[in-house]
């Protein structure tokens, strides 16, 4: 048998009857009176000020210039920006050229300072902990390294947002590092593709394998043995190397914003 609309379910919940701030009591007769309501909604407490208008000099389009001649009238009205008097043949070559300007390099945080243990939070070596060497000039990235030794994070370039600064610092100032470090020496070289023609192997493979140059893998064994020696002189070195080689991660009822790094 079907129930009709006004019939309720048993056990439901009567839903709350929801009124506006000012409502009718009765026919005519406001809850809030206008001059109450004036003070509820704050009008009363926004105090208009006036502000003077800075009187801005009108720029003048024209410039006035005596003419000679006595049928040329004396003076004429000059633009004071003239435009080109012909236009170019491409269109595109009729527009301003844009100054390039040169990109501003990112303040580094207070936090962050030659030696400071960092967690790593994208990429391929996630949740690892690296030490920052320096901040490289042109791009404003940081320079970090594992060691290598202990937690497989190389010689590598990461910017300051996919970074948490530790606590954790290692004195770094004994390690001399190879001035080729740089954003070029980063940058990786991509071969030719030869142009496809009858002559062209249909066989070859289209992805090129990364491989690690002999100069990296000599810097990489120079830093490295610099950063351990300076591990080692710190006064928590046994702890610093199980610290160095587990990755970090939240837990169960661990909180990021009550954590102190």
């Amino acid at each position: 048998m079907a129930l009709s609309r006004n019939t309720q379910m048993a056990g439901a919940k009567k839903a709350t009857p929801r009124f506006r701030r000012n409502y009718e009591l009765a026919t005519g007769i406001m809850r809030f009176s206008a001059a109450r309501m004036y003070h509820k909604r704050g009008t009363a407490l926004n105090k208009k000020t006036k502000v003077a208008k800075k009187a801005v000099a009108p720029v003048a389009k024209f410039v006035t210039k005596k003419v000679g001649g006595s049928k040329n009238g004396g003076d004429r009205k000059v633009l004071v920006k003239k435009g080109p008097t012909f236009l170019k043949e491409d269109h595109v070559l009729d527009t301003a050229a844009k100054v390039r300007r040169n990109p501003k390099v990112q303040s580094l945080r207070k936090s962050i300072t030659p030696g400071t243990v960092l967690i790593i939070l994208a990429g391929r070596h996630k949740g690892k902990r690296v030490v920052f060497l320096k901040q490289l000039e042109k791009s404003g990235l940081l320079l970090v390294t594992g060691p290598h030794k202990l937690n497989n994070v190389p010689l590598r370039r990461i910017g300051q947002s996919f970074v948490i600064a530790t606590s954790t610092k290692v004195d770094v100032s004994g390690v001399k590092l190879p001035e080729t470090l740089t954003d070029a020496y980063f940058k990786r070289t991509h071969a030719k593709v030869e142009k496809k023609g009858e002559k062209a192997d249909i066989f070859a493979s289209g992805h090129q394998e990364y491989k690690v140059s002999e100069q990296r893998k000599t810097d990489q064994k120079l830093v490295d043995k610099a950063v351990l020696t300076a591990i080692k002189k710190h006064p928590e070195h046994k702890f610093l190397r199980g610290y160095f080689s587990t990755r970090f991660s939240i837990r169960k009822n661990q909180q990021p914003h009550a954590m102190v790094f």
